[in-house]
């Protein structure tokens, strides 16, 4: 019931008005406490070596301290050589920043999770560098839905259409070549109504079309950060009900049963276009050109 998003006192008067037990919400909440100590064991356990790819996405929650306030979870999903999808870890606390993220990536590296293709993410400030500070071999593609959503607003209504219709030519294009050829027609047509807007794009080019480098099979998987954004929307879900959560510990038991539901549920799934034969030669081809293995 607490998993499901019934605060400590809706849980306490369910009990009640079925069972005739009377729990107060202070023991509802050291019956949950008990989940604390299997939350440490895991966010601490190893994890694999080699991941295809890194999701890392924030997802905002109320907590109350002095005040209720907005507090950032740091979500890092994975996607490991076989094409199994895992929540890697989730970090609790403060506002999102370059920083923050820096400290999730140090754990995941301390953790295992040492060699990696590519990190799917927005375009939060920082988050580039402190991602190729840990990962320096790994590419980077930015989230094609964030970036459409953030040039959306900038574009007058009666050319929203025309623009959206124009930058989907750019992603949805054969191939890396016809995708900057697209690009040089969009900016043509709009370079001179919405100078700043082409002049962002063309800046954040190249990783936005990092996809191009990978198998066509898995595009969907990583042109947009889509998978973890989706997972994100379930956690929302589950935690809305609850309004604001009373403290740290008690977010970080919705948060960790919820991941331990989602990771049992796609644990033997293959994410799709991952379990083609081709595509697992050509990533295993790029993990052996990026990281060499020492000869024995």
């Amino acid at each position: 019931m607490y998993k499901s998003g019934m605060g400590t006192r809706d849980v306490a008067r369910f009990i009640e008005s079925m069972f005739g037990s009377h729990y107060s919400p202070t023991t509802v909440s050291n019956i949950t406490a008990t989940v604390l100590e299997d939350i440490k064991v895991w966010q601490e356990r190893p994890l694999s070596k080699r991941f295809s790819v890194i999701y890392l996405d924030g997802l905002y929650v109320k907590l109350k301290r002095s005040t209720v306030s907005g507090e950032v979870i740091y979500f890092a999903m994975g996607i490991d050589e076989d094409g199994h999808r895992q929540i890697l870890g989730f970090y609790i606390g403060g506002q999102e920043s370059s920083n923050g993220w820096r400290e999730v990536l140090k754990d995941l590296y301390s953790r295992g999770v040492q060699e990696v293709l590519l990190g799917v993410f927005d375009g939060l400030p920082g988050l580039d560098e402190a991602f190729r500070e840990t990962y320096p071999k790994a590419d980077v593609q930015h989230c094609i839905v964030h970036k459409v959503r953030a040039t959306f607003p900038k574009i007058r209504v009666e050319h929203k259409t025309d623009v959206i219709n124009d930058l989907k030519t750019i992603y949805n294009a054969v191939d890396h070549d016809m995708a900057l050829a697209a690009f040089d027609t969009v900016k043509s047509k709009w370079g001179k109504l919405y100078p700043k807007e082409m002049k962002s794009w063309e800046s954040q080019l190249s990783t936005l079309l990092t996809f191009y480098k990978y198998p066509a099979a898995i595009k969907k998987a990583i042109y947009t950060s889509n998978a973890i954004e989706r997972m994100n929307k379930e956690f929302r879900k589950r935690l809305k009900p609850m309004n604001s959560l009373t403290n740290m510990d008690a977010a970080e038991k919705v948060v960790y049963l919820q991941c331990i539901e989602y990771n049992d549920v796609y644990a033997e799934r293959v994410t799709p276009g991952f379990g083609v034969t081709e595509v697992k030669k050509k990533l295993a081809e790029m993990f052996d050109e990026r990281y060499p293995q020492p000869v024995e």
